[in-house]
């Protein structure tokens, strides 16, 4: 017999004919002898309907009004449940966030889980009875005992906190899709379906806007090692298991809050290899990483910084035995890299450097908490490392520095984030869980899982950034203390010289939303901090492949490039890290960028998927 948790979307109780239709699944799983808690959203389009009635009132209603209004949606839907399961005589009994015992932050609308007092689901339980649990809220710890909202994706968040609080053996999310498809089938009608997909990846592509699941939950998943899978409500499919590495133990108290860094990683057998004012036009990065997938050369980082005039640099890094075939290969295509308009001024130049090491913090949901890389790079500062390269994503945010610096780097990191020497954290490769508990050892895992696009990003490029130690702390300290989440960054590689003081560009990526406002308060403190101007464009989309699989694949990135270079997608920048390469392109190219790179890795399916409206 397991412990199951099976969490229902709106859609999937969106009327009395679908609420009965869910309580016969349910009746059905507990029959077969297992033990259930059920978590379930509003129903339908509930929440839309109670937001406008909010704002016909007020055009900015008060959020702790607005949560004791959103709240009262999914009680209906955890009520008439319970009816049902009765019905069918099946002993259940709802209960809202406040009773199960959810303790949150005393934050209205988007409140993180701290603890969940299980006692009462526990007895509950035990008494044979399905518990129905209201999803998406909670109760501030505070004396008042305030309802809270969760947010966004607040009742897979709750699901999968409850499976973790229980140890229940796994957690079912149940939606109006099949499972987890390698892109969106709103935009690929042949987007695949994936039996399996590791929590690394799936936060990857849930933060690149994959809604499946929100990324709250998977980091939840991850960090308490509870197995996921991802099911429709409308068939008995076998949907998609997400997987995580057998955790370490980890406190249930401040549950959503705890550490975000699990370890601090590093490796000095590094070289970095730059090509400086390469053409910007579409085919330059797929000539250059061709020819190195072609010599068998395995790099680690790519980096393309912002364009200056009509051209670009790209760097990239390789361990250091191979450090001399991937000289060989820049220096080979240098010279054909020349803008005709003018070849003589505008030659490649091909910069080595040799002594460097990467430094890496891993964790869960690095680019959800803007405070983390803020403090890396304060961390560093302050032990006096200066920061050549910079690569971001969910689970690592890795910075390239001078090899004797190293030592020191990882000891002020250790130190700060409070992480014992020699320790892996969640964040190495481990034993894959599944819901009997046995292991899933993927064999020959393709090189990409998933290919996501976000059209709701904002490109800020700030010109002639100081180069010195704790200049990004700074840049992005500020950004934290405004709660802007950022997304890529880039260091250019070119260096000036001016009035004594070497500069470079850094340019980042931010959420659309808040492109606006982090120009504005970037720009009133340039002076101050000795910078230059900042230069906002929101007319960007960023294309990203996400696979474990890609780490020793030296071709995954040219494929990737040379799709887009075939279709005359021009690339304005590049970041990656060990699972995800992402590619910034003009706004009006996304879509078109999204279903070339999708057919180049052989990711359609032969089933076209429909999305519900």
């Amino acid at each position: 017999m397991a412990l199951i948790v099976q969490k229902y979307g709106g859609t999937s109780v969106g009327s009395v004919e679908r609420i009965q239709a869910v309580a016969q699944r349910v009746y059905n799983t507990v029959k077969a002898g297992n033990s259930l808690v059920v978590v379930v959203s509003a129903m339908g389009k509930t929440t839309d309907g109670l937001v406008k009635l909010a704002n016909e009132i007020s055009p900015n209603p008060n959020r702790r009004e607005m949560d004791m209004l959103l709240s009262t949606g999914e009680q209906v839907t955890i009520a008439l449940l319970s009816m049902a399961l009765q019905e069918l005589g099946q002993p259940a009994i709802s209960m809202t966030g406040a009773q199960v015992g959810i303790v949150t932050e005393a934050e209205h609308s988007r409140a993180r889980i701290l603890h969940i007092e299980t006692t009462r689901l526990t007895r509950h339980i035990d008494a044979g009875k399905v518990v129905v649990v209201a999803g998406f809220q909670g109760t501030s710890s505070a004396g008042e005992m305030e309802i809270t909202t969760l947010g966004r994706g607040g009742s897979d968040t709750s699901a999968v906190a409850i499976a973790a609080a229980l140890q229940a053996n796994f957690c079912e999310i149940y939606t109006d899709v099949p499972g987890i498809l390698t892109t969106d089938p709103r935009l690929v009608a042949e987007a695949q379906l994936m039996d399996a997909i590791t929590c690394n990846e799936m936060l990857e592509l849930a933060s690149l806007g994959a809604k499946v699941l929100h990324p709250r939950a998977v980091e939840i998943a991850r960090n308490y090692g509870v197995p996921l899978v991802v099911r429709s409500s409308w068939t008995d499919a076998p949907g998609t298991w997400v997987t995580s590495a057998k955790p370490q133990g980890r406190s249930l108290i401040n549950l959503e809050i705890a550490r975000p860094v699990d370890a601090v990683e590093f490796d000095t057998d590094q070289a970095k290899v730059a090509l400086l004012r390469v053409p910007d036009k579409p085919g330059v990065a797929a000539r250059l990483f061709g020819e190195i997938s072609r010599q068998k050369v395995d790099v680690d980082l790519i980096i393309q910084s912002v364009h200056e005039g009509n051209s670009n640099d790209i760097a990239f890094t390789v361990t250091t035995p191979i450090l001399k075939r991937a000289e060989a290969v820049a220096a080979a295509i240098a010279p054909a890299l020349r803008s005709q308009s003018n070849p003589k001024s505008d030659e490649a130049e091909v910069m080595v450097e040799h002594n460097i090491a990467k430094v890496s913090i891993a964790g869960a949901g690095m680019i959800g908490r803007p405070g983390v890389a803020a403090k890396m790079f304060a961390t560093l500062a302050e032990a006096g490392v200066n920061i050549q390269m910079i690569s971001t994503s969910e689970v690592k945010v890795s910075c390239v520095v001078n090899a004797t610096e190293c030592d020191r780097a990882v000891n002020a990191l250790r130190s700060a984030f409070e992480i014992e020497a020699g320790g892996q954290g969640a964040g190495s490769r481990g034993e894959l869980l599944t819901p009997n508990s046995s292991l899933l050892t993927p064999h020959s895992p393709p090189p990409v899982r998933g290919v996501a696009l976000d059209l709701n990003q904002a490109r800020l490029a700030i010109r002639q950034l100081p180069d010195r130690p704790g200049m990004a702390a700074k840049l992005f300290g500020l950004l934290a203390q405004h709660n802007i989440s950022v997304d890529m960054i880039i260091q250019s590689q070119r260096c000036r010289v001016i009035d004594g003081v070497p500069r470079r560009d850094i340019a980042f990526t931010v959420s659309r939303i808040d492109g606006e406002s982090a120009k504005k308060m970037l720009t009133q403190v340039a002076a101050e901090l000795e910078w230059g101007e900042v230069v906002l464009d929101s007319a960007i989309a960023k294309v990203s492949i996400v696979g474990a699989g890609m780490v020793g694949q030296p071709g995954v990135a040219a494929k990737m490039f040379e799709a887009l270079a075939e279709h005359q997608i021009n690339i304005q920048m590049i970041a990656t890290s060990e699972i995800k390469i992402s590619c910034v392109v003009a706004q009006e190219q996304g879509v078109k960028a999204l279903q070339v790179i999708h057919a180049a890795f052989g990711l359609a399916g032969s089933e076209k998927f429909v999305v519900p409206a």
